[in-house]
């Protein structure tokens, strides 16, 4: 099954944002466009908004006159959905409500031809319900494009549960014909990216909800050491409180009010209270004229330790151990097999995160996980009250002579990073295994759709199999919720891990 020849006719239905960039989309690829809203003359705003747009586009160089001038031309209000009777696909994009969306396509299937492909490009509904009310369930997919439609390369291409195999193969292979890049996925609730990207969300909310540090310092320790584009405050500020909110509550209640996807008490009372990011002027952060942004917590300066021992190889933080050298700091290695650790001449030890807290344990400082300890600029240290000042001031120097600022937070299990991405991982896993999608189209998604700098999958490969289960089972110990109960798919591949390492040593 191929691509929609481009002589066929696309419409859209629904010409708010999304709608509009969608169109632009199609059009550019070389079809004619036809755009339609139930709001009298409201199709016609979005054409002249779009044609604004390509204008913009020739000005930058990025189109050429004459495609400007031809794509315009194939660009067509309608007034009446009849109007949409020859056209070889439709995409909806109107308000995301289960019966506003059923209705408009059981009125479109008396208007178009039975072949026509149906899409829709909700983000939070079952694309299973919205095709159940159709005559021919089979030619529904879900088209979830991401905002802004023109730029943003990802497209989920959701099956429902009646979805043909050839509708979800031929809507696949239209938007990559648009130049998109698409993932397959099951009609499951968030489908890939919003199901699998919750605990980016969720995990910092729960640090600053448990005191552990602001959103300055944790938008930060996200950004400088986790590698993420955005913070999960400053990205909630952008995308909207009351979306983000919105999408969260959606896909806990699509898996039955499941603890590890519950909402946060905290983003709640800032939608109650208007506070809804930067288009309302506050959120998380106030972007009123003259506010001031707050910095991050940064450690005053200490001095580094004259010597450092390093027990065991520290995997995956092994390249502390480099970068020590190169400090002029002096390394004495020992071999260890009861774990891995940095023992300060203090007494007490360094260690990265591993779901455990600080006060379980007499003089231990816990520093966050990073992408890659060359290029952090920041690394998160925790400690428990109990914890010797000396050594928090020698852990503290240490990285400090690496080049890293340092942000001493709570004592948080897991501190920010390691749990975030700890969760992502298990998602991920669970969603493989669970036949939502494959492991390459998973990593994709949140690489192209949430800009993640790895994807869950090859994070775990890098961090080693069996990581993220072993973070999950001690924050599930330290927090016996439920919420960071690693799942039976997780275990699975932490033993497989496990077993294969064990053979090949």
């Amino acid at each position: 099954m191929t691509a929609l020849d481009l002589s066929s006719p696309v419409a859209v239905v629904g010409t708010g944002t999304m709608g509009q960039g969608i169109a632009q989309v199609a059009l550019v690829a070389g079809h004619p466009v036809r755009l339609y809203d139930a709001a009298p003359g409201r199709a016609g705003e979005a054409a002249a908004a779009i044609g604004a747009r390509l204008d913009r586009l020739v000005e930058k160089g990025r189109l050429g006159a004459d495609d400007r001038d031809a794509a315009r031309a194939r660009l067509k209000p309608a007034g009446t959905l009849a109007e949409l009777a020859d056209c070889a696909l439709v995409v909806e994009a109107v308000l995301e409500r289960l019966d506003v969306k059923q209705e408009l396509f059981r009125a479109l299937e008396d208007v178009v031809a039975d072949d026509c492909l149906l899409a829709t490009n909700t983000s939070s509904l079952s694309v299973t319900a919205i095709g159940g009310a159709l005559r021919v369930p089979g030619r529904f997919v879900g088209l979830h494009f991401f905002n802004p439609a023109p730029l943003l390369p990802l497209v989920e291409v959701v099956s429902g549960f009646a979805t043909d195999v050839t509708s979800a193969t031929r809507a696949y292979e239209t938007a990559r014909a648009w130049g998109k890049t698409p993932v397959a996925c099951a009609d499951t609730p968030g489908f890939i990216v919003n199901r699998v990207a919750r605990p980016f969300y969720a995990e910092a909310f729960a640090v600053h909800e448990d005191q552990g540090a602001d959103p300055a310092t944790v938008d930060a320790v996200l950004r400088e050491s986790g590698g993420f584009r955005m913070g999960a405050f400053e990205l909630t500020d952008l995308i909207g409180q009351d979306v983000n909110e919105s999408v969260t509550h959606s896909v806990w209640q699509a898996f039955f009010q499941d603890v590890r996807f519950t909402p946060s008490l905290a983003q709640r009372r800032l939608v109650e209270s208007g506070r809804l990011g930067r288009k309302s002027g506050q959120g998380w952060y106030d972007y009123r004229d003259g506010a001031e942004r707050p910095e991050p917590h940064t450690a005053d300066p200490a001095d580094p330790p004259a010597y450092v021992v390093v027990e065991g190889d520290l995997a995956p933080a092994g390249e502390l151990v480099a970068l020590i050298r190169e400090a002029g700091i002096e390394v004495r290695q020992e071999d260890e097999d009861n774990g891995t650790r940095i023992v300060l001449p203090s007494g007490g030890q360094l260690v990265l995160a591993d779901g455990q807290t600080s006060v379980e344990f007499r003089d231990v400082v816990y520093f966050d996980l990073a992408l890659d300890y060359r290029k952090a600029s920041r690394i998160a240290l925790s400690a428990a009250r109990s914890t010797s000042p000396r050594t928090l001031a020698q852990a503290t120097g240490l990285f400090q002579a690496l080049g890293k600022k340092v942000s001493v937070i709570g004592d948080v299990p897991g501190m920010i990073v390691a749990r975030t991405v700890a969760r992502i991982i298990d998602l991920a896993v669970e969603a493989v295994a669970k036949g939502v999608a494959t492991e390459e189209d998973i990593d994709t998604a949140m690489r192209l759709g949430v800009n993640y700098p790895l994807g869950p999958l090859e994070w775990s490969r890098r961090l080693g199999g069996d990581w993220a289960c072993s973070v999950l089972d001690n924050l599930h110990e330290c927090a016996p919720t439920g919420r960071y109960a690693p799942s039976l798919a997780l275990y699975r591949h932490a033993y497989a891990a496990g077993k294969q390492e064990g053979s090949s040593s």
